[in-house]
């Protein structure tokens, strides 16, 4: 494929699994030198294996995206590495507990908001400056389409999608003048480890159901919109919400 990245750093988080792993290899595929970003560094590095076999180049870095200590790491450790930033994915996130929102465990909320929407600032808080210190770039955060409805018993997951699209939003209008777009996407359910390792088949087929596309996403089929956003051919779109749901929102 032709190297649209090519000279670019990129940090992914969660990218040792599911999306963040199809971002990254994609990324890596176009020419990026990227940093595999997870809590979960058997993940990490094998998502860096892949890459390397295929002939890019990845390195991988262990956090806790709820904790702002380890994500400024996480930037330095790509500056240091690499040389720079210019791209970065805010993808890490947990399903949380399901429970009306009365009934909502107090710990389950905070570890959510916590991974969810914490995490995203801390990402931005960081990445911003140094994007802007190599000369400019482009952020995704991974939303979801509960970025833009509602969804019963998931408050705390709802709550902390909805911040990620309002951070984007700010974020793209404070630092279009400086060179850095920050869009978000909006996945319907897509097919990856945090669904079918928690669900059964009788659940999956049912939510596969409530897309009109009659299927579940493929993580693949949100790296592509996710790359399109972080190249210069969107050198034009931010501050931006984009779905890829199965016309799910639709409905």
């Amino acid at each position: 494929m032709t190297k649209v990245f090519a000279g670019k750093v990129a940090i992914v988080t969660g990218g040792g699994s599911g999306i963040g792993a199809a971002v990254a290899r994609e990324l890596a595929d176009g020419g990026a030198n990227v940093v595999v970003a997870d809590i979960d560094t058997h993940g990490a590095n094998e998502v860096v294996a892949a890459i390397a076999g295929a002939g890019g180049t990845a390195k991988p870095f262990q956090v806790n995206v709820a904790d702002a200590l380890e994500v400024e790491a996480m930037v330095g450790f790509a500056v240091r590495e690499f040389g720079g930033l210019h791209l970065a994915v805010n993808n890490a996130g947990i399903g949380g507990p399901a429970a009306p929102t009365a009934d909502y465990p107090l710990d389950g909320w905070e570890k959510v908001i916590g991974v969810n929407l914490n995490s995203v600032f801390f990402g931005l808080k960081y990445e911003i400056p140094a994007i802007i210190k190599s000369g400019g770039g482009a952020i995704v955060n991974m939303a979801s389409i509960l970025g833009s409805v509602g969804f019963a018993n998931s408050p705390a997951y709802v709550a902390a999608k909805h911040g990620v699209v309002g951070l984007t939003k700010t974020a793209a209008m404070e630092y279009a003048k400086h060179g850095v777009r920050v869009n978000s996407v909006g996945p319907g359910f897509i097919d990856t480890p945090l669904l079918s390792n928690n669900l059964d088949p009788a659940t999956l087929g049912y939510i596969a159901g409530l897309h009109p596309i009659g299927r579940l996403g493929t993580s693949e089929e949100v790296s592509a919109l996710t790359c399109f956003l972080l190249s210069d051919t969107a050198s034009f779109i931010t501050g931006s919400y984009h779905l890829v749901d199965g016309a799910y929102t639709a409905q």
